[in-house]
């Protein structure tokens, strides 16, 4: 679903209260955290797709990977996960089947984790993701809108996923793009999460469907305005061409209608985004995380991030005082 109808079915629900509850689907957090001790909290997610790449074996560690995001972006530690698979046995042969289950089980591996089982639909359209459970230390969540005034924002992976799958899907992107873009989207964000977490941040969310200024707008509170430097926001730089072209995927025009109006653009004629703002609102797959921390921290944790592999990452923008002008604006990327 889109930003608008999500949005608004999820404010129709009721939940019971508890005070175990320590994140539910309010704030739009990206997983749930449910305390069992005061020492301990389970994290639960779920997320699924449909084939973003053509080899099936490499569609289900990307599909794998974004739902173990979520985990990811509160802090916590993965421990077990469930298949959940959707299925076309007349049309999709069992052994394309058997590898997509086989690549995700290579990054259920990879985050440390254990497949305990899963569940299957009969659909026409195939589809592959997890439902995943974490764990973490309540005192210590990671939520998407605990920014502070003059915090910096760090990106760990490129944007323009959603312009080179749709190409991708038309046969119209090369096969060595089309490697590269796997294999950043198969890359797990565990490994940035697990050096974030020695440094004080403040706030986290991982880029996904809804772009990066989608997720971006969920950082805000009422204390903050977010300015981005549009020239340092790593893309790969493929889709700029086949975005002129047209070439854009639904979510991302859905993203940009949903929230353009609390966006400003004051982009130099230099800038790789000039007239080309939709990629800011891009639809993601398996993207990277955004930490919000102090900004003297923030040059030591990208060299971190940098040095162990993590080459994307970047620092993106600051966070400002919020402003209640004559504009709705919260969003400044120059």
């Amino acid at each position: 679903m889109g930003l608008e109808d999500l949005s608004q079915i999820a404010s129709s629900l009721s939940n019971l209260k508890d005070e175990n509850v320590l994140v539910d689907f309010r704030g739009n957090e990206d997983a749930g955290v449910y305390q069992l001790t005061p020492e301990l909290a389970l994290v639960q997610t779920a997320d699924f797709i449909t084939p973003v790449v053509n080899d099936p074996y490499v569609y289900g560690q990307i599909a794998a990977a974004n739902a173990l995001s979520d985990v990811y972006a509160m802090g916590g530690v993965v421990k077990c996960a469930l298949n959940l698979m959707m299925w076309d046995s007349c049309r999709i042969p069992q052994d394309y089947a058997c590898a997509i289950l086989e690549g995700g089980l290579s990054k259920i591996k990879e985050a440390g984790g254990v497949l305990v089982g899963g569940h299957t639909v009969s659909d026409s359209e195939q589809k592959y993701g997890l439902s995943v459970s974490g764990i973490i230390n309540p005192k210590k969540i990671w939520r998407n809108n605990g920014a502070q005034v003059g915090d910096a924002l760090i990106l760990t992976k490129p944007i323009g996923m959603g312009v080179l799958t749709t190409t991708l899907k038309a046969n119209m992107l090369d096969s060595k793009v089309a490697h590269k873009i796997s294999q950043i989207m198969a890359t797990l964000n565990r490994y940035a999460c697990e050096i974030a977490s020695n440094f004080e941040i403040h706030a986290c969310t991982d880029i996904t469907g809804f772009g990066l200024l989608g997720h971006l707008s969920e950082m805000l509170n009422p204390e903050i305005n977010i300015r981005l430097e549009s020239q340092v926001i790593p893309l790969v730089e493929e889709a700029i061409e086949f975005a002129k072209m047209g070439i854009i995927p639904g979510g991302s025009c859905g993203n940009e209608r949903a929230i353009k109006s609390l966006c400003a653009f004051h982009l130099q004629r230099d800038s790789k985004f000039k007239d080309l703002e939709i990629l800011l609102f891009d639809a993601q797959t398996s993207g990277g995380l955004v930490f919000a921390l102090p900004q003297n921290e923030a040059k030591e944790l990208l060299a971190r991030l940098r040095d162990n592999g993590i080459e994307y990452a970047q620092i993106i923008g600051v966070t400002e005082p919020y402003k209640n002008d004559s504009t709705q604006a919260r969003i400044f990327v120059e």
